[in-house]
């Protein structure tokens, strides 16, 4: 009981700490949003900042001063495998939705979690230019501006409140004809997140995303009963060597459910 009760105190410990450092974050990049930023591209076309630097290196140093004992894992940091033998660790997308903060388009955000043993336990993602504000702790719920939130109930699937790549949603539906999508959401995190809140029905990865991308949004969905897993239904994993991930699926329990019924019997080429 005693160990208990250490770790929930370290959790709550962390969970300030986690809430007051994405502010913080999020603070700074809406201050450089758009201005005149140095910007450069890495591997074959991933856009990158000054501002993505700025804001992870905000992260880092309040984040690891206070937990030095902790892993690290940025999109914007030199992976350090050190964290794979660490209980716990964070998952940092300083910026999701780079491309479009170049652009001068609002949906980007800041997502940062907390995972332990794989799993995140805590979670927050800020959309500064909206003011959204999710946040979620394992086995508490999902708030959205400190209100609790919910995925949208039931399993039927209305395409346009679902958002994600248009080939991979077409093959949910049953006769051949046009579909309209939710408009694209170019931050995946933010995607996800919303979800979490019913302003999607359901949103797709279209693969190649990274644990940086997803571990906030996974906990903010699960917390919102909702389901995030890969097509199959499996969960996601989060801290291991190889960090990333294949096409996935964000719903509210029921229609999450629905959808990977779907996909069981009519499985990607």
């Amino acid at each position: 009981m005693a160990d208990a009760d250490a770790n929930d105190a370290i959790l709550a410990r962390d969970a300030g700490l986690l809430k007051d450092s994405v502010r913080e974050a999020g603070a700074l990049a809406q201050l450089m949003f758009g201005t005149e930023l140095k910007k450069w591209t890495k591997g074959a076309s991933s856009p990158v900042s000054e501002a993505d630097i700025a804001v992870n290196d905000l992260l880092e140093a309040r984040l690891r001063s206070a937990t030095p004992d902790y892993g690290w894992l940025s999109e914007e940091s030199a992976d350090d495998v050190a964290r794979l033998s660490r209980r716990l660790t964070w998952v940092v997308d300083p910026i999701d939705g780079t491309r479009n903060y170049l652009g001068g388009h609002h949906e980007w955000c800041v997502s940062v979690a907390l995972v332990e043993d794989a799993l995140p336990v805590l979670a927050a993602v800020f959309a500064p230019t909206s003011g959204e504000f999710f946040f979620a702790a394992r086995g508490e719920g999902t708030t959205l501006n400190d209100a609790p939130v919910r995925a949208t109930p039931g399993s039927e699937l209305d395409f346009s409140r679902v958002a994600g790549p248009k080939p991979l949603v077409e093959r949910l539906k049953p006769s051949l004809g046009e579909i309209k999508l939710h408009p694209r959401i170019g931050s995946l995190a933010l995607r996800l997140c919303r979800v979490a809140h019913g302003g999607l029905d359901a949103a797709f990865a279209g693969g190649n995303s990274h644990d940086w991308d997803l571990a906030a949004a996974d906990l903010i969905v699960q917390e919102a009963d909702g389901r995030i897993s890969d097509l199959s239904g499996g969960p996601i994993l989060y801290n291991r060597r190889e960090v990333t991930h294949g096409v996935l699926v964000a719903a509210g329990r029921d229609r999450h459910a629905s959808i990977v019924a779907h996909f069981r019997n009519r499985p990607l080429p």
